[in-house]
């Protein structure tokens, strides 16, 4: 009965993983009461990143999960507290509720466009710059999840496309085992380069809504928060970040170049040749099979796109109801008429919207345990340009270890009521604001949980397909990470 109990814990998941996760929670009280509720706060902090990076072992929610509610029960943080917290953040869960929801309504159009794309543009080099441009400049009026979602959905169509391809191909063979065994080699060899290639895409195309996002009102959801805080408008915000925001954006897209021209880290992989014949072959079928039905589905996306994009610049509602309403308008113009039909959206989003609320209790035993508080007293205690450097690397490195959102409140938080107490004044208040912005959106590409869009990265279906696990990500970012803090940092000093 232990084997049987043991072997059901967490599913297919590693033993040993299985063991360690058991053993977390089983040192976690004991570190609680022997080394105190900051030491112990810091170390489940540390275990929860880790159930990250074995997120292709075992999807987070399962031992984070556990994590969190064992934090709970230990009164690490409170039910409250962890309320509160998903109330703060509660347009980010709309937006993964909904948002990303409606983009599985547009895929047709996505992967029309996208396909198009990868078939036509040959230079690997140029490819990578047009997704990170992209992905920057869509991030700079919508945000980055949407963006991030939206060319994961390309991708997974892409992967699915060619997958299905060899699937027919294999099974029309017949019983000649040379001619089977000759095509799944050369079949094997085209799909690892495949992988290594989409990798590559999605982590320009992810890399670009942070360079994009760090830059208007409306990129980050704390962009939106500091905003407030300031009393800037859109044009202020954009204006008052340019002198940080610009520089970083021409040295990041310079990154991308580079990184591909001598395939550093793991990029420089180009589509193979088999590859861009099926999504050739695929992109002409579809468009020679098209009739008046289809053309008005890909018509009537288009136009929902373009209502999104639309409604998102101009901040007509909540990201989130923005999403619904492109759900409702898409479904019922597009001939959808059941339930099922529309479930089927949710199931990439939903299982991430229950990580990102177990990555709020995190967060709130962060707050409560005052993990942060000794970052946030000595930032405090510099003056001129010394605290603008200090909160610059203080929010950088705490947004790598945890939510960049959290980090970023926390900061603005302290840095207004400073002012208020006369501590600074309004110039260097200003300073501060812009680099709390930059400071948690620029560096924070290090790691996945940096930023929610590389989480939701990490945690999708396609990372699975494509082998995109954490210690990937991160030397992937790596590079740009490196290029986009040292920039940012000079910026601070030099040009603010």
């Amino acid at each position: 009965m232990k084997s049987v109990y043991f072997d059901n814990f967490m599913g297919h998941t590693p033993r040993w993983y299985k063991a360690l996760v058991i053993t977390f929670l089983v040192i976690n009280p004991i570190l609680l009461f022997t080394v105190g509720p900051f030491i112990a706060g810091w170390i489940l902090v540390l275990e929860f990143i880790f159930t990250l990076a074995m997120a292709l072992s075992c999807y987070p929610l399962l031992p984070g999960g556990l994590l969190a509610i064992e934090a709970v029960a230990l009164g690490m943080a409170t039910p409250e507290n962890v309320f509160e917290e998903m109330v703060v953040n509660f347009p980010v869960i709309l937006l993964l509720m909904f948002m990303v929801a409606s983009i599985y309504f547009m895929r047709d159009l996505l992967l029309y466009i996208f396909s198009n794309l990868l078939v036509r543009v040959h230079s690997k080099i140029w490819l990578s710059f047009l997704f990170c441009f992209a992905g920057g400049l869509l991030s700079a009026f919508l945000d980055a999840l949407t963006v991030t979602a939206v060319v994961i959905t390309a991708a997974t169509g892409f992967y699915s496309v060619y997958t299905n391809f060899v699937s027919t191909k294999i099974g029309q063979m017949g019983e000649n085992l040379a001619d089977k065994e000759a095509f799944e080699k050369r079949f094997h060899e085209d799909l690892e380069n495949f992988r290594g290639f989409l990798r590559n895409i999605m982590m320009h195309a992810a890399v670009g809504t942070a360079l994009g996002g760090a830059c208007t009102l409306v990129g980050e959801p704390q962009n939106l928060l500091i905003a407030s805080k300031m009393d800037w408008n859109f044009g202020e915000f954009f204006w008052v970040m340019t002198p940080v925001t610009m520089p970083t954006l021409i040295m990041g897209l310079l990154t991308c170049v580079l990184v591909e021209k001598f395939k550093i880290v793991g990029y420089g992989y180009q589509l193979p040749d088999g590859v861009r014949e099926v999504l050739r072959d695929y992109a002409e079928k579809e468009a020679a099979k098209q009739d008046d039905n289809s053309r008005a589905k890909l018509v009537t996306q288009a136009l929902g796109g373009v209502f999104l994009i639309l409604a998102l610049a101009f901040h007509i509602a909540e990201v989130g109801l923005i999403g619904l309403a492109v759900i409702i308008l898409l479904t019922s113009l597009n001939g959808v008429n059941d339930e099922h039909s529309i479930g089927a959206a949710f199931a990439e989003a939903l299982p991430f919207t229950c990580l990102l609320t177990v990555f709020f209790a995190i967060v709130a035993v962060i707050h409560q345990s005052h993990l942060f508080a000794p970052v946030i007293e000595w930032t405090m205690t510099k003056e001129g340009t010394s605290q603008l450097s200090a909160f610059f690397l203080a929010s950088g490195i705490l947004s790598v270890v945890s939510d960049n959102v959290f980090v970023a409140t926390i900061y603005i938080t302290e840095a207004v009521a400073a002012h208020k107490e006369g501590l600074i004044s309004r110039e260097q208040l200003e300073l501060v604001a812009v680099t709390i912005n930059t400071g948690t959106n620029l560096p924070s590409v290090a790691t996945p949980n940096g930023q929610a869009a590389f989480l939701f990265l990490l945690t999708s279906a396609l990372s699975q397909l494509i082998r995109l696990s954490y210690m990937k990500m991160i030397v992937l970012a790596m590079p740009y990470a490196i290029v986009m803090t040292i920039t940012a940092f000079l910026s601070v000093l030099f040009l603010l």
